[in-house]
């Protein structure tokens, strides 16, 4: 019997869109007042989601406290309040969408969680846009 626990937190942070392969007028085309030259910030919702089957002692899939203190160590102490175009090596070379977004933070964790357990990553970028990664 395989469950899903969730926890959901939040951070603040600015990016840019930008493709340096392209020129100005199409950066402006293609991402609009996503690609302003001075940055824009979003007040990210990260859900962060494990399915597994529960421990026979505790009942728990996870326990969401040492969920919790992961996302907080590895995700949300790197990423709130910070510039993703500037302030993050992960997002050198890649443009900071809430798509790549969502992708680098399920890399992060992925890394401190064991395998056995199915991980999705839920990004809010707005309260009617968001991403989940990976697809159902």
């Amino acid at each position: 019997m395989k469950i899903k626990v969730s926890r959901k937190e939040h951070f603040n942070a600015a990016h840019r869109l930008f493709n340096a392969a392209w020129s100005d007028e199409q950066n402006q085309r293609v991402f609009g007042k996503c690609n302003n030259p001075n940055y824009h910030g979003h007040n990210y919702e990260l859900v962060v989601s494990l399915v597994g089957e529960p421990d026979a002692d505790t009942g728990y899939v996870y326990d969401l406290k040492e969920l919790s203190d992961l996302i907080q160590e590895h995700v949300l102490r790197k990423f709130d309040h910070r510039n993703l175009n500037l302030d993050l090596a992960e997002f050198k070379g890649i443009n900071p969408t809430a798509e790549n977004i969502a992708l680098v933070i399920w890399k992060i964790l992925r890394a401190q969680i064991d395998s056995k357990f199915d991980l999705k990553i839920t990004l809010y970028e707005t309260e009617r846009n968001f991403v989940e990664f990976p697809a159902e």
